[in-house]
């Protein structure tokens, strides 16, 4: 009976220390363009040199196995990662050092979805673990339509206003011209009425000299009634 609770304490010990590797979440969902950050848990031992911690994070697909994270001996391995994640992968070194492993993949593409494992491998143990990321392609959102615009019943009595404005002014415009076409032609029409008047009465008088023309006078009396005639020669006028 003691050796059977000396094995269980025994067994309990080995399990507690053992190093584990898990993942805080299995899968994850998200959209092409947008960002998502992975993470991965183990066991941190202070006391343990950062010299003797290795990690190899990677994605699976059917066609390759590109690495997106690398560390060797404590210090990371930019040359490791591969092109398919060069410059959309960021860590957090202060979770680190936590015993966290925190990866911010940027501007994700369809292509980045698969299975993603990380291995840890340190002096007081190795371990790894796995989670999946889904890419969906984005969905290309409706163009918002421009509101028709109606115009105010405000608005419409100005229009109205303003047309009735150029209304009034074409026809003052017109009337003006018109008056003005008049106005010439009735002064260019009596200039001329004049000047022959003065011509024909000098052609007058000189054929009244001539011919002797008689013109009868009539005089009337406005009280009696009664008319006076009289004649003489226009030239004697």
């Amino acid at each position: 009976m003691i050796c059977r609770i000396l094995l269980l304490i025994s067994l309990t010990s080995c399990v507690s220390g053992a190093f584990v590797v898990n993942v805080t979440q299995s899968s994850y969902q998200a959209e092409e363009n947008n960002n998502i950050t992975l993470e991965w848990m183990f066991t941190a031992k202070p006391e343990s040199s950062s010299t003797s911690l290795h990690i190899y994070c990677q994605l699976f697909t059917d066609h390759n196995d590109p690495v997106l994270y690398h560390v060797d001996g404590g210090v990371e391995v930019p040359e490791s990662q591969d092109e398919h994640f060069a410059g959309r992968v960021q860590s957090d070194k202060d979770a680190l050092r936590e015993g966290r492993i925190r990866l911010h993949v940027s501007r994700l593409r369809t292509d980045d979805s698969g299975l993603y494992e990380c291995e840890v491998i340190t002096d007081y143990g190795s371990s790894s673990d796995e989670c999946f990321l889904n890419v969906t392609a984005a969905v290309d959102q409706p163009k918002p339509q421009k509101p028709t615009v109606r115009p105010q019943p405000e608005s419409r009595g100005r229009i109205g206003l303003y047309i009735g404005l150029i209304g009034a002014g074409l026809a003052l415009c017109v009337g003006l011209c018109l008056l003005i076409l008049k106005r010439n032609y009735f002064q260019s029409s009596g200039g001329f009425k004049k000047t022959q008047l003065i011509f024909s009465q000098e052609e007058m008088d000189l054929q009244c000299k001539q011919n002797k023309i008689v013109i009868e006078e009539v005089i009337i009396d406005v009280h009696t009634g009664h008319t006076q005639h009289s004649s003489f020669p226009l030239a004697d006028r």
